[in-house]
C-alpha cells in the first residue's frame, strides 16, 4: 500500500481526501498542526500533529512513510484575516510549504497535488474563468497561492518536481456517509452560515449587496461538493504519476448560485423563514466568480456529480443538524458572502 502525505489532512477537505485516498487503496498519513483541524477527523491513517515548519519532524515522517506522493491541503485560508495580518499568511503559507518542498528533494518525492485557489485571478469576469484568465490577486492569501505556484514551478524546473495545482471555486457539503463535514470555530462560508441560523446558532444572515450586475443582484459564486473535489485530487495524482507533467487546472461547475438562491434553498429544505438582513456590498467584491473547468474534464476525465445545489445543502445540513448545539446567548454573526 502507498503512502500519500496529507498535509492539512485533519482539516475539512484534507479529512475527504484521506477517506478517498483508503479507499482508493492509498495509506493516507495525515500531517496537521491542529490549529484548525480536528484530530477526530483522521480516521483511516496515522496522524502526525507538527507544524510543516518543523524540518526535523518532517524529515522523519518521510523517512518513516517514505511517502509516493503529496497531496498539499495545509494553510490559512481567511480573506479578510489575511488582510489584517499578511505576515501571518506569507509565513504560514509559503514558509511551509518551502520546507515541505525542500523535504521532497531531500527524499526523491516528485509528485505534488497543490490547493490552490481562485482567489488568484482577483475581480473575477462576467463569463467563467479559464486558467489563462488574467492573474491578478487582490488579498494576501489571493497572493499566496500565487506565490506558491510559481516557486513549485521554480522547483520543477530545478528539482524534477511534477505538480498539479487546482484552483479552487467555493467549496461546500459534507461526506454522504456523515462521517466528516465542516467544522470551523469561526464559520465564514456561506452555505454552513446559513444552515447555523436556520438551526438557531446564529441569530440572522447579513447579505453584503443586493445590487450586484446579477439575476437577482446578489453576488454569484461558483459551489463544488467537497466529494467532487476530491475525487479530482486522486484523479489528478493518478495523471501525475503516469503523465509526469505539469497543470493548473480550475474546480468549479461553470455555473454559479447567488446568495440569495442559497438562502432560499436552505429556507425550502428546512421549512423555515430565515431573519436576513441587508448591508451595502463590500469593496472590491466582483458580481460573479465561476469556473470553466474544461481543462480538468480534458485531461483528467473529471466532471462534478455531486454539486448541485440540493445535494450541497442536504449534506451538509445533515452534518451540521448532528454537530451543532445551540450556544446559551446567541448572538449575530457576520457572513462572508
Amino acid at each position: 500500500m502507498d503512502a500519500i502525505l496529507v498535509t492539512g489532512g485533519a482539516g475539512y477537505i484534507g479529512a475527504h481526501a484521506c477517506k478517498a485516498l483508503f479507499r482508493a487503496g492509498y495509506l493516507p498519513v495525515a500531517y496537521d498542526n491542529l490549529s484548525t483541524g480536528h484530530k477526530e477527523a483522521v480516521q483511516w491513517g496515522p496522524l502526525v500533529h507538527e507544524d510543516l515548519r518543523d524540518q526535523k519532524v518532517l524529515e522523519e515522517t518521510f523517512l518513516r512513510y517514505q511517502p509516493k506522493a503529496v497531496l498539499h491541503f495545509a494553510a490559512s485560508a481567511l480573506v479578510i484575516e489575511s488582510i489584517k495580518d499578511p505576515g501571518k499568511y506569507y509565513e504560514n503559507n509559503i514558509g511551509a510549504t518551502l520546507s515541505l518542498l525542500k523535504a521532497m528533494c531531500t527524499h526523491g518525492v516528485s509528485f505534488l497535488v497543490f490547493s490552490s485557489t481562485c482567489a488568484i485571478y482577483g475581480q473575477g469576469a462576467e463569463k467563467p474563468l479559464e486558467e489563462t484568465s488574467p492573474i491578478a490577486p487582490i488579498n494576501p492569501y489571493g497572493r499566496s497561492k500565487w506565490m506558491i505556484e510559481q516557486i513549485v514551478s521554480d522547483f520543477e524546473k530545478a528539482h524534477g518536481i511534477h505538480s498539479v495545482s487546482l484552483r479552487y471555486f467555493n467549496v461546500g457539503g459534507a461526506d454522504l456517509e456523515g462521517d466528516i463535514g465542516e467544522n470551523h470555530e469561526t464559520e465564514t462560508h456561506l452555505i454552513p452560515s446559513v444552515i447555523q441560523v436556520a438551526l438557531g446558532v446564529k441569530k440572522e444572515i447579513v447579505v453584503y449587496g443586493t445590487d450586484f450586475a446579477s439575476r437577482d443582484g446578489s453576488a454569484v459564486r461558483d459551489y463544488i461538493h467537497v466529494s467532487d473535489l476530491v475525487r479530482a485530487h486522486l484523479l489528478a495524482l493518478e495523471w501525475l504519476i503516469a503523465h509526469r507533467q505539469s497543470a493548473q487546472m480550475n474546480l468549479g461547475t461553470g455555473t454559479g448560485h447567488s446568495v440569495l438562491e442559497i438562502i432560499e434553498a436552505v429556507q425550502t429544505f428546512s421549512s423555515r423563514k430565515l431573519p436576513v438582513r441587508l448591508e451595502k456590498k463590500r469593496e472590491g467584491e466582483p458580481a460573479q466568480l465561476t469556473a470553466n473547468n474544461t481543462k480538468a474534464q480534458k485531461l483528467l476525465g473529471w466532471s462534478p456529480h455531486l454539486s448541485d445545489l440540493s445535494t450541497l445543502v442536504r449534506s451538509a445540513w445533515t452534518w451540521h443538524a448532528k454537530l451543532l448545539t445551540v450556544p446559551n446567548n446567541v448572538q449575530a454573526e457576520s457572513t462572508l458572502l
